[in-house]
Order: structure tokens, then sequence, then C-alpha cells
């Protein structure tokens, strides 16, 4: 008949080891007594040692592997990353029983920050990281390190249970987007863009409908209250289209050109066109 180990030990954080806190921190095992080591091997546990740790005082839990059994009688050292997951201080007393968990077969993970999509390989970074770890518990905010950078992710999903065991197992792992990220404007447009763009197509149609401003084109009245005389002219409701000028193809660099405009003649107003010759009067004679 299989019997279960349950202790309570006062917790610390690894940081007080200074010559273990380098294994301990990068992990998700933890160091306990001499004096439990004892206990588990006179207890008919199954193998791997898997724990789980619980706060009572604040309802947290989570599950862990052992390192090694050197640590003070009566005490237990974690990584820093666990103490926060369990709302720990130094000192503080933690319930440790052991546990059978399922083998994991899927686990989904969420960054916690956007530097981590610039890693180029993350799923071989993560798959490096959980070689030190012995648990996967969902809900737990784990911390891995590389390139001298602390990357943390939490643990959304895990299957077949809410805590699996990761000790030799073949995992299919997903990653959910990073806290703060965004998708890129270009690529996916919201409901809110989508609006704007209605309005502004909307602006842009009625303004290419509204009539345009055209100077002096009222009737006007006279001051001394007599009827205006009609032109007979009607009056443009819009003014006559620009017309674009033509470039002049054969301009050279160095060279300016004035242009004038020729005013067109009409039938109303002729000029007589002749051509200039040089003393051509017919003279007068001063003596007779």
């Amino acid at each position: 008949m299989e019997q279960s180990f349950k202790s309570s030990y006062r917790c610390y954080s690894v940081s007080l080891m200074r010559e273990r806190e380098r294994d301990v921190e990068k992990g998700g095992k933890i160091i306990m007594p001499t004096s439990a080591l004892d206990k588990l091997t006179r207890t008919k546990i199954m193998y791997p040692m898997l724990f789980k740790l619980s706060n009572v005082e604040k309802n947290r839990h989570t599950h862990c592997g052992v390192l090694e059994f050197v640590a003070d009688e009566g005490l237990v050292y974690l990584p820093y990353w666990m103490m926060k997951n369990l709302l720990l201080d130094e000192g503080t007393k933690l319930t440790v029983e052991n546990v059978n968990l399922p083998v994991a077969t899927f686990a989904k993970f969420q960054p916690q920050q956007t530097e981590f999509l610039d890693i180029s390989n993350p799923k071989a970074v993560l798959e490096n990281a959980l070689r030190n770890f012995a648990c996967l518990t969902v809900g737990d905010v784990v911390a891995i390190k590389y390139n001298d950078k602390i990357y943390e992710l939490c643990v959304l999903e895990t299957k077949p249970g809410p805590a699996v065991s990761i000790i030799e197992c073949d995992m299919n792992v997903e990653f959910a987007p990073p806290v703060g990220y965004q998708e890129p404007h270009s690529m996916h447009k919201t409901s809110s863009d989508e609006e704007e763009d209605k309005d502004h197509e909307i602006t842009s149609d009625s303004q290419q409908t509204a009539p345009q401003f055209c100077a002096f084109t009222g009737e006007g009245n006279r001051l001394d209250g007599k009827k205006k005389i009609s032109d007979g002219q009607p009056v443009a409701d819009q003014p006559a289209a620009h017309k674009r000028g033509v470039p002049n193809y054969d301009y050279k660099t160095g060279s300016i050109t004035f242009i004038r405009t020729v005013r067109p003649s009409s039938e109303n107003d002729q000029v007589m066109k002749f051509k200039f010759e040089a003393f051509s009067g017919t003279g007068e004679v001063l003596t007779k």
C-alpha cells in the first residue's frame, strides 16, 4: 500500500545558499533537509520524487522536484520565482507533500515580455530550460534564463491535468501572444479603424459633390434703386475648368523663355496690319 509524506518547513530563498544559488534558480527544484530523505526512504512512494508545496495562509500551491537533501534541519530552499508564485516571505511556514502526477503531453505558455519574440528559436530555448524542471502547474509564472536575461512565462494550460510531470516525456508546446503585444496595424484593421475609413470616404465624397467657390457671382443691386440692366450673360454655376499648360519640350538648360499670351481678335476690334517702311512719306518743298 502506498504511503504519503507530508511535513512543514520554514522556507527561504536560495540566495542564502551562495554555493547553490545558480543551480536552483535556473530550474523548478528545491533543496530539502537530510531528515526528509530518511522519511521518504522509509515510506513506500513512487518515483520520481514529486512534491506539492502549499502556502495554507494564502491558499496558494505549486509542484516541484527535489535537487538535493543538504538543507539545514527544518528548512527548505526555493527558487525566488517559486516563492513569488506562492506569496511567501523569508521564514514563512510551508507544507511539503509528496504526490504522483501524470506525464505531460501538452503545455501552453504566455511570455510576460514582448522581448521574448526576439529569440530566434523560442521552442528550443524553452526545451533546454525545462530540463531543470520536474513539474508544471497551471497558473505558475516560471522564469528561464537566456543570454544573461530572465524571461517569465505563465503556464496557461497543461494536459492531461492541471499539474503534470515533465521528466522524460514528449510534450507538445504552444505559445500565446506575449503580454502587451499588438498586431501590426497594416495586417489587421480593428472596427474603429474601419469606421474611420468610412468617415473619410463620406467626407471625400461630400467634398467632391460640393460646389466650388467662385468670386463675384452674385446678381448685385444698384444704389439708386433702379433695376439693374442685365447684360444677358448667365452667371456660371461652376468656374471654368483649369487648363494645364503644355511643357516646353525644346527647353535647354541655361536659357530663359518668356511666354506671352496673344489677345484674341474680335470682329469689333480689328487692327489693321501694315508693313513698316522707313521714309515712305510724300514730303513737302520749303521754297517755291
